[in-house]
């Protein structure tokens, strides 16, 4: 499995999948399983990953807490879903800003036009 955070640091975000992807073939259901869906949720959670995907990193360490409860990285997977969950959230929020703001813009411009026709 060192081989996969190897791979993750060095940004090989596909090789860290493919590799840890292989460890958990091999071991469904003893370590380093649970150290392989760890790394799996990292990648996708990776700023650096452009396939960067949450909802997979959530998926990934909801996995880890459900299916290795006594992993020594529950506890942190249990992080990582809390600020993903928090991270979803405000990308949410901000596309519904960003809408406001738009739909304001549009307002904007109909107010001008129909200002513009008045002067005429």
């Amino acid at each position: 499995m060192l081989h996969g955070r190897q791979l993750l640091a060095q940004g090989d975000y596909e090789g860290s999948l493919r590799e840890s992807q292989r460890t958990l073939s091999l071991h469904p259901d003893s370590a380093p399983a649970d150290e392989a869906v760890f790394n799996m949720g990292l990648v996708y959670a990776h700023a650096g990953n452009p396939k960067k995907d949450y909802r997979k990193a959530m998926g990934f360490f909801r996995k880890l807490i459900s299916e290795y409860p006594k992993s020594p990285l529950v506890e942190q997977a249990k992080a990582w879903v809390g600020v993903l969950q928090m991270t979803e959230k405000l990308s949410q929020t901000n596309e519904k800003l960003n809408q406001m703001l738009d739909q304001s813009k549009q307002v904007d411009i109909e107010i001008e036009e129909r200002k513009r026709g008045k002067e005429r």
